[in-house]
């Protein structure tokens, strides 16, 4: 499973560089410390969630298709089941003053179409990524052009739509919903962009040779 364990490093690399390029946007954008406490740890308990969700999606695609079984309607809702079950983990050990109630019928829809797409990334990759073979030349194959750099963005926008929802669903006193709902407004808008930004420069970085030394 070593393919497994060196895409969900990557990807904890990529969400853990995203996580912070938002939070540093936001600090510069919405100067209120107040807000930031409860902000922070929302996006850090995001992140480590979503980086151990992945790393079960991912090694359930290099699995299926090492085995020769069907990407299917089962193993994304089974897939939903497992992030449950991890969001329950986290929350519980998380020791946070945040409260968050997780509105699942929000969540999961976006859930399903990220699990969807990083399960077809991972089997396409696993088909042809072979010991011998390096993973940037078997990423410039199965992702060309700039296939690669809209693959990580719309997987990014699709992590930054849970985290809003997650922010929605944050409670708080009410004299802070004023204040949450400001900063909520101008979350969605910054990870987005910082997406864009990012996703070009880690598709570069994956395709680029090392330089010999």
């Amino acid at each position: 499973m070593q393919r497994a364990r060196l895409l969900a490093d990557l990807n904890r690399q990529l969400l853990e560089a995203y996580s912070r390029r938002t939070t540093a946007a936001l600090r510069a954008r919405l100067p209120l410390p107040v807000a930031l406490p409860w902000l922070d740890k929302l996006l850090l308990i995001n992140v480590e969630k979503e980086v151990r969700k992945d790393a079960q999606v991912l090694r359930r695609a290099v699995q299926a298709t090492k085995a020769g079984l069907p990407i299917d309607e089962a193993l994304v809702m089974s897939l939903l089941q497992t992030a449950r079950d991890i969001d329950r983990d986290f929350l519980a050990s998380a020791r946070s003053p945040l409260e968050i109630p997780i509105r699942y019928e929000a969540v999961n829809p976006v859930r399903i179409q990220r699990i969807r797409k990083l399960l077809d990334a991972g089997s396409r990759l696993s088909k042809i990524w072979s010991p011998r073979r390096k993973l940037r030349s078997a990423l410039a194959e199965v992702f060309p052009e700039a296939e690669l750099e809209r693959l990580l963005f719309e997987l990014m926008v699709l992590y930054a739509r849970e985290t809003q929802v997650l922010g929605e669903s944050v409670r708080m006193p009410a004299l802070l919903s004023p204040l949450r709902r400001r900063v909520l407004s101008s979350l969605y808008e910054t990870m987005e962009k910082t997406a864009q930004v990012l996703a070009h420069e880690a598709a570069g970085r994956l395709r680029r040779p090392k330089a010999s030394r």
